[in-house]
């Protein structure tokens, strides 16, 4: 109980960038009550699933610098090294745009790496995902949760190639053969032009508590020639100008 309890405490005391694109009160069809990231649940269809995404340095997420552990693994000590805490809560198998629109935030300065995690007993975590540095910063990545059974197996990250980049012009870049990604200084937040904001498209795979299939990655594949990011524009939109008036 006393570890539960601290570790409890170190989630809390990392600081919350948003939540959007979901909301905390739960929707008469969601018999999900696990409001936390590091709680262990299991969920059924249309329930609201929380989760989250700890912005820091790559090393940080790496216990001794091997062993790779969820953010809510009090042993990271993510709350003593400026770690940033994104809290979301989509509903399960619905395709969701997440979107961290705090002007203010600059992944940057927090290491420019991120991790997407959720559960404690059960815990599962993302590998670590580049987005920005002082030369290049990536906007837009695609999650996926992978469930069995309504318990949580895995997130990850799907890449398309830099099929983004196509035609945008000399300001993008691919970097890795894997992520779109424009040069820094062209950001909104370093004086530049061109919103930088982050959004992660988000789908779900496998079966929930009661065996049905969990089938919204297979739509966003569908979709990805389109781009889905593309879609949600105007949203992000409404989003950004609702969110700053917070921050």
């Amino acid at each position: 109980m006393a570890t539960q309890s601290h570790q409890q405490r170190v989630l809390m005391t990392l600081v919350m960038v948003l939540m959007a694109s979901s909301s905390w009160i739960a929707s008469s069809s969601d018999d999900n009550h696990v409001y936390s990231p590091c709680g262990d649940t299991t969920v059924a269809r249309s329930d609201g699933f929380t989760f989250g995404i700890v912005f820091s340095a790559q090393d940080n997420f790496n216990y001794n610098k091997s062993t790779q552990l969820s953010p809510c693994d009090s042993r990271l000590d993510l709350s003593n090294r400026g770690a940033q805490l994104a809290v979301f809560r989509p509903k399960v198998d619905e395709i969701s745009l997440l979107s961290v629109t705090n002007s203010n935030f600059s992944p940057e300065n927090y290491g420019g790496y991120m991790v997407a995690f959720a559960g404690r007993k059960y815990a599962a975590r993302s590998r670590y995902a580049f987005v920005a540095n002082s030369s290049y910063t990536v906007t837009s990545f695609t999650l996926v949760l992978e469930f069995k059974k309504g318990r949580l197996q895995n997130l990850f990250w799907k890449r398309d190639g830099c099929a983004r980049c196509a035609g945008k012009g000399s300001q993008f870049t691919c970097l890795n053969n894997q992520d779109c990604a424009i040069k820094t200084s062209n950001c909104k937040n370093h004086q530049g032009s061109v919103d930088c904001s982050l959004g992660i498209q988000l789908a779900f795979s496998g079966t929930d508590k009661h065996y049905s299939a969990l089938n919204s990655w297979y739509e966003v594949e569908n979709l990805r020639q389109y781009s889905l990011y593309g879609l949600y524009s105007n949203l992000k939109d409404s989003l950004t100008s609702q969110y700053n008036s917070f921050f």
